[in-house]
């Protein structure tokens, strides 16, 4: 059964920080209506056809995960992959993403499948930056 699209939603602990980092950071778009603090709400992002990051406020996370808790910040639950066409363009993502004020969790360099670097957003959300698709 396709999908006509997939949504990943991360608890944020500040929407303009989250907003800020990932527009300018990253420099993805943001989808949606600008709310009174001037971020759009929901706050969502493009990362690809079909495919949505959207940061939800850890205070209303809670309604969506029922009675299990939010990570603490610095756990990481999942790791959100990105692929770039080059390593220099892997360099560039992670670089970019540290002046906006991640973490670097892993310097890019060569894996024994290929080439990454990791870094964690504001939230401590872990992202891989990858020059070739990941084993299936």
């Amino acid at each position: 059964m396709p999908l006509s699209s997939v949504v990943v939603s991360l608890p944020i602990a500040d929407r303009r920080t989250s907003f800020e980092f990932y527009r300018d950071g990253l420099g993805l778009d943001a989808i949606g209506e600008v709310a009174d603090d001037g971020v759009p709400e929901p706050l969502q992002f493009a990362l690809s056809d079909g495919v949505r990051l959207m940061l939800v406020p850890t205070g209303g996370f809670g309604w969506v995960i029922g009675d299990r808790e939010v990570a603490e910040h610095g756990r990481s639950e999942c790791v959100i992959s990105l692929a770039m066409d080059t390593e220099a363009g892997v360099g560039e993502l992670v670089e970019r993403a540290h002046r906006a004020g991640a973490e670097i969790v892993t310097r890019p360099g060569k894996q024994p499948w290929g080439y990454a670097g990791v870094f964690a957003d504001p939230d401590g959300h872990v992202w891989m930056v990858t020059s070739e698709s990941l084993p299936t």
